[in-house]
Formats: C-alpha cells, sequence, structure tokens
C-alpha cells in the first residue's frame, strides 16, 4: 500500500512540475512582425500601425506581463509590458499582438518605439529580470503590408541534414505569403475528427475493439490493485492479531493461522455439519429426556450440626 501511495504521490509531483514549467514565460515566441503597414489590420483606434505577434507555444496560460520588449539589444528594458491587465494573459497555444507605434500612452498593447520601414529591423523579448532574451528576430527590408514570421507557428529552428549528411540547425524565420495578425501563420484546410474518424473505421470495428480494449485493460488495473489491497489488509490483519497476543509478527503469510482463530478444516467441518442438519441427513435420535427423581433420607447441608457450635467449655480452677 505504501508504494502505491508514494507512486501516486511522485505522478502527482511530476505532473504538478511540468504544469508549473509549461506556465513560464520562455516558453514565448516572436511568430509575425509586420513592418510597414499600409492596408492591412488596423490597431483599436482605426489606425494602420507596424505590430509584431507573440505566440505562447506551451499548453498552460502564461502571463506576458512584467517582460520587455525593446528594439535595442543595448537597451532591454525600453518597454515594459504592464502587470495587472488581464489580456496579457495568454493561453495555451494562443497569440497576443503589440502595435509598434511609439505611442505608448495609448494602452497596454502599444510600445514606446517604432520600426524604421527603409532598413533592417530588430525585435527582442526578454524575461522580467530584463537580462534573460527569451526571443528575438530580426527583420529585413520587404515590401509593403508582407510580414516575416514562422511558417509554422511557434517553431524556429528545425535540425536537419545537408548535402554531406551532416546535421546543421536551419532557420525558418521567412516572409510569410499572407498576414495573420492573432491567429495561425498556416491556416489547414482539413477534416474535422468526426470525418477523419468515419473516413478511417466505416464499419466501427476499429472504435470497438478499442473501446474494448481500454475497459479490459482498466478492469485488469482494478483487479490487480483490489488483489494487492485485500492481500495487504489481511496481512496486516493476521499481525496485528499476533502483535495482541504478544507473539511473533515475523514472516506472516496471508495463510497464517492465529490462535484463538479457527483452521480451514475446522470451518469445513462446521459447514458441513450444518449442511447435514439442515437437509436432515443426521442420525435419527428419540429426542427423549429422562429426569429421575433422587431422594435421600438424609442431607448433611440440612444438619443441624453443621449451624451450631458446640458450648465452650470453661475451665475451672
Amino acid at each position: 500500500m505504501k508504494k502505491i501511495l508514494i507512486f501516486i504521490f511522485s505522478a502527482g509531483f511530476l505532473l504538478l512540475s511540468n504544469i508549473g514549467f509549461a506556465q513560464n514565460a520562455s516558453d514565448l515566441r516572436i511568430n509575425e512582425v509586420l513592418v510597414t503597414n499600409i492596408n492591412d489590420f488596423q490597431d483599436d483606434f482605426g489606425q494602420q500601425e507596424a505590430w509584431v505577434e507573440i505566440f505562447n507555444t506551451s499548453y498552460g496560460t502564461v502571463n506576458i506581463g512584467g517582460c520587455y520588449l525593446t528594439d535595442d539589444i543595448s537597451n532591454p528594458t525600453k518597454y515594459f509590458i504592464p502587470k495587472g491587465d488581464v489580456l496579457t494573459q495568454i493561453k495555451p497555444r494562443q497569440h497576443i499582438l503589440f502595435w509598434v507605434d511609439d505611442l505608448g500612452f495609448r494602452g497596454t498593447f502599444h510600445v514606446n518605439f517604432k520600426f524604421d520601414p527603409t532598413k533592417e529591423n530588430f525585435i527582442a523579448l526578454f524575461d522580467s529580470n530584463g537580462r534573460t532574451l527569451i526571443d528575438s528576430l530580426t527583420i529585413p527590408v520587404l515590401a509593403p503590408n508582407v510580414s516575416f514570421g514562422l511558417p509554422e507557428d511557434g517553431i524556429r529552428f528545425i535540425r536537419e541534414k545537408d548535402a554531406n549528411g551532416q546535421k546543421v540547425t536551419v532557420d525558418l524565420a521567412t516572409a510569410l505569403p499572407n498576414t495573420t495578425p492573432s491567429t495561425n501563420n498556416h491556416l489547414k484546410d482539413q477534416d474535422s475528427a468526426n470525418q477523419r474518424l468515419i473516413s478511417n473505421d466505416p464499419t466501427g470495428l476499429g472504435m470497438a475493439a478499442t473501446a474494448m480494449m481500454v475497459v479490459f485493460t482498466v478492469l485488469i488495473l482494478l483487479y490487480g490493485v483490489f488483489r494487492y489491497t485485500g492481500h495487504y489488509n489481511v496481512k496486516k490483519s493476521k499481525k496485528n492479531a499476533l502483535k495482541a497476543q504478544g507473539l511473533p509478527t515475523n514472516n506472516v503469510k496471508e495463510s497464517t493461522v492465529v490462535p484463538g482463530e479457527g483452521s480451514g478444516e475446522l470451518y469445513a467441518a462446521i459447514a458441513y455439519a450444518l449442511y447435514l442438519y439442515q437437509n436432515e441427513i443426521h442420525d435419527e435420535e428419540s429426542a427423549i429426556l429422562t429426569i429421575d427423581k433422587v431422594t435421600r433420607d438424609y442431607s448433611p447441608w440440612s444438619s443441624k450440626i453443621y449451624t451450631l457450635r458446640q458450648t465452650p467449655t470453661v475451665n475451672k480452677k
């Protein structure tokens, strides 16, 4: 039982550790940047400004509040992202948009610097300590309304083999065919889960087999848990009974007969006797009880000599 509890607590600790790790600003990525916005997406003031999109690669909510955005690597704390704004909470696998318009007074998502469309630009995201670089991106000069970023959300680098068979790191950041602010960079046209299931398993046999496997697997696991728990409890009760009688409890087995308890043969004999009695297979008896009266002319209990004391003798001198 102790081993099971240790396993459960260990698994819970690892799960909580993974969750805590997932909810970390280090999982954020600069996903897409538009430097020259002529007739693209508008901000909340109806203006067309440059923007930068941040993507949460984790499966836990991450708060970007307290981090920094900058266009100058020598000044990592150029724009402080305010804390306390509920909109800075980035949900799992979702995006958030900042306007690079040098109008920080307009709110949380308007930074205090601006891109120069005539030259190469730089954007970086720093952690709340102002020193740890989370991600950065260098944007080349591009045509108006052409964004620069990652073809697949959050995937910047991959490892692949070159012509010589050596593994090299490839940077996937590139000019994107379409601007996709606050949404996935690669929009997939695919069937729904139900449609894929119908096409892959039209008769339903696969689903039925999978369901049966799951059910039987769970039953087997439950059998093992209850069997182990039952053996443990029986063994523990035997040990407690021996301990209560002051007997040694070393190497107590489930089949151990504790003094004061009947053995299996005794219980079998009692059960068989009850069976014979209930089915009237036992020996026939007369069931006659005879009581003979015994008379005595003299009983020592009624003798007066045992109830009276003798008169004491007085010696006179």
